[in-house]
């Protein structure tokens, strides 16, 4: 089991750095249609900054800024996206993810549409990533066992 840091210094540096880490993922996510990155390098950058949580704060008070459920709602949400929007284009009489069929219902051009489609799809993509990554980090270093939800208690 994940126990918190004893070191104050670590915990803050952690503390101050985690927003930036997070922000920077999500910048790698939303410019994924234009340049290199997208849905799984964001996600792989934001789902470490959980993980640097959970490293340097415990696995206790990690699951009080993101829950078990949590993290599989957001899989299954990001799943939910990129497949929605596949079938959404299906819908709409072209193929699955052919996201300039999307224009018929956005009110746009197609290009415009296409790249709309991306970055929803890169942003389904990187919840997915990202609920997975924390999950099985947090599975792989409890060994498998159920953190307590909402235990204040920590172990020492």
């Amino acid at each position: 089991m994940i126990n918190k840091s004893d070191d104050i210094i670590v915990m803050t540096i952690a503390r101050l750095i985690i927003p930036f880490i997070q922000l920077y993922a999500l910048y790698v996510l939303m410019h994924g249609h234009y340049s290199p990155g997208g849905g799984f390098q964001g996600g792989v950058i934001l789902g470490a900054s959980f993980i640097l949580l959970i490293i340097t704060h415990g696995i206790v008070e990690a699951r009080k800024k993101i829950s078990k459920k949590a993290i599989t709602l957001f899989s299954s949400f990001g799943v939910f996206i990129y497949a929605g929007i596949g079938a959404l284009c299906l819908i709409l009489s072209g193929n699955y993810l052919d996201y300039g069929y999307l224009s018929k219902i956005l009110h746009v051009d197609a290009a415009h549409a296409r790249s709309l489609g991306i970055l929803g799809v890169e942003t389904g993509v990187g919840l997915a990533v990202m609920a997975v990554m924390v999950s099985i980090f947090i599975n792989i270093s409890s060994f498998g066992e159920s953190a307590p939800e909402n235990n204040t208690d920590e172990e020492e």
